[in-house]
């Protein structure tokens, strides 16, 4: 880019918006300090990465080439972003010397790779209302369970492309009663973490989480945009932790008619996190979903109630029988 351009540019960078720690992120949480200005060279950067777009470009920034300068600047220059709501500063969770038997690596080999997916089977959720009817469901599925149950049961696992012999099916008032038994029963402790994408009024996981003193963060819905070059949600991922499983990840199916993929769940789980997946807003009725080969650890979902009026769900709690059996 031409040094009159950089001239012509600057203003424009300059007076883009910026967050303020203080008004637009709850106090609990702390704001990463940020640079006030994209530099030039970035933003070339940017714009040359864009279909269609000449390296020569010279031209004004619009409205949308702005917004993707600064989700491709936040995603692969993290310094020059606009702030991470985290619980402190940092997210290096290795400040100790980790111990052989129960650290994370980032190699990518099949046999890390194997060694942290037994490790995260092996997590049990805590003493809690959800572990003992999951218990009493188990335990005692031929005597308690009606058959109008079974057959709501049936459709949430053949909806979800899941069995029963993994999975087990639970029916919850809604969404936020769904994350309280999982937020109550789910093993945080000072050492692991909560990495969410769920708006703030459905997550009570959070507080939670905060009451174990593990650490929480909580990311923008942009992060799940796989168009977007080194992704900042895989990079947290891969996070040296000295702790195997390094948390619960949480993220929603879809948010306003945009469909987000399932390659996150099996990122995650690759990387020793367990996965809470939201698909209450699919629509079973005209598609299902595939899940059995990403293997989520949790799966809040809502199927219809046929013995009831027309249009009425049910909100159904899918639990992965590793972590209670």
């Amino acid at each position: 880019m031409a040094a009159g351009d950089t001239d012509e540019a600057a203003p424009l960078l300059a007076s883009s918006p910026k967050i303020s720690p203080q008004n637009s992120r709850p106090t609990s949480m702390v704001m990463k300090r940020a640079k006030s200005l994209i530099p030039a060279h970035l933003v070339a950067e940017a714009m040359s990465s864009l279909n269609g777009v000449d390296l020569r470009w010279s031209g004004p920034i619009t409205p949308t080439e702005m917004h993707y300068v600064e989700q491709y600047v936040l995603t692969k220059y993290p310094q020059y972003c606009n702030g991470l709501l985290i619980q402190d500063e940092t997210f290096n969770l290795s400040v100790d010397p980790p111990s052989p038997e129960n650290t994370t690596t980032e190699s990518g080999s099949p046999s890390s790779i194997s060694h942290l997916l037994a490790d995260i089977d092996k997590a049990q959720l805590l003493p809690s209302r959800l572990l003992e009817t999951l218990t009493r469901k188990s335990t005692f599925s031929g005597n308690f369970v009606s058959i109008p149950e079974i057959q709501a049961q049936n459709r949430a696992l053949r909806n979800c492309g899941l069995t029963g012999d993994h999975y087990a099916v639970l029916f919850v008032p809604n969404l936020l009663s769904a994350m309280t038994m999982i937020g109550e029963s789910y093993p945080f402790f000072k050492g692991n973490c909560y990495l969410t994408i769920l708006r703030e009024e459905v997550d009570c996981i959070r507080d939670l989480a905060l009451a174990k003193e593990s650490k929480v963060i909580v990311a923008p819905e942009s992060w799940m945009d796989l168009r977007i070059r080194g992704s900042q949600l895989s990079q947290y991922f891969r996070k040296k932790c000295k702790y195997s499983p390094k948390g619960l990840f949480c993220y929603p199916v879809e948010v306003g008619g945009v469909r987000y993929s399932m390659h996150w769940v099996s990122e995650a789980r690759r990387n020793a996190w367990h996965v809470l997946l939201d698909a209450t807003a699919v629509d079973f009725a005209a598609e299902r979903m595939n899940l059995a080969l990403h293997r989520p650890d949790f799966v809040v979902c809502a199927v219809e109630d046929f013995g009831a009026e027309r249009g009425k769900k049910i909100t159904c709690l899918l639990v992965s029988r590793k972590l209670f059996e």
